[in-house]
């Protein structure tokens, strides 16, 4: 998939990735490209600061746990964080309407 296509889109990916359980950075990229046939490989370099980016905003927050055995930060989505995400469904919602009354075939 090309990269360009995330643009604008990660944060909602992340966020949905973390709607039922905490996961730490590198499951939730596991998560991303299980959920997405392999579609999606998002760097670490994408992920990691997106994650900080999400935190600082609120829509989530970290603590360091111990995951088999190493010490990993783990993300959790807040209140807040699911109020983005039903307001980021929302919007996907609305734009892949629009852009497949664009793209269907004309009769």
């Amino acid at each position: 998939m090309n990269p360009d296509a995330l643009r604008g889109h990660l944060d909602a990916l992340l966020l949905s990735v973390l709607e039922h359980e905490p996961l730490h950075g590198y499951a939730i990229i596991e998560a991303l490209q299980e959920r997405s046939g392999g579609a999606l490989s998002v760097p670490t370099g994408t992920v990691y600061p997106a994650l900080r980016k999400l935190e600082r905003v609120g829509y989530l927050a970290s603590e360091w746990a111990t995951v088999g055995g190493r010490k990993r930060r783990t993300y959790r989505l807040t209140d807040s964080g699911r109020r983005q995400l039903d307001g980021e469904r929302s919007a996907w919602r609305e734009f892949t309407a629009t852009i497949s009354g664009v793209l269907r075939p004309s009769s």
